[in-house]
């Protein structure tokens, strides 16, 4: 069973900045790809950044530039670095761990940002 637990949501003015954690329980946490996605109110769940195992990042065209993530497999920690946010990356955002053939997800942290 893997467990995923999501923390460091908030409220935060346009512009701020908050910085995301996912905790994982497996212990094949090193071979998984770990993605964050977001579901905004009303809205289909986007995804929006991921890593690989060795660490290679991608990004939604929407965060480029503004959002970092990053993982610490010793630790089993990722962590999603949002900056300049925006009214529109208002959303509860969870965290997914890839480990072939199954998905395993996080509860969802709240992220607001207001204008």
């Amino acid at each position: 069973q893997v467990q995923l637990v999501e923390s460091g949501g908030g409220f935060v003015q346009a512009g701020g900045s908050l910085r995301l954690s996912c905790a994982a329980s497996t212990s094949t946490f090193s071979i998984a790809a770990i993605d964050w996605y977001r579901q905004a109110p009303g809205k289909q769940r986007e995804w929006v950044a991921g890593i690989s195992r060795s660490g290679l990042t991608n990004y939604a065209d929407s965060v480029k530039g503004r959002f970092t993530i990053s993982r610490d497999n010793a630790e089993k920690m990722v962590w999603l670095q949002m900056n300049g946010l925006k009214p529109e990356d208002t959303a509860v955002y969870y965290c997914r761990a890839a480990l072939p053939p199954s998905n395993y997800w996080g509860q969802g942290t709240q992220v607001t940002v207001s204008s």
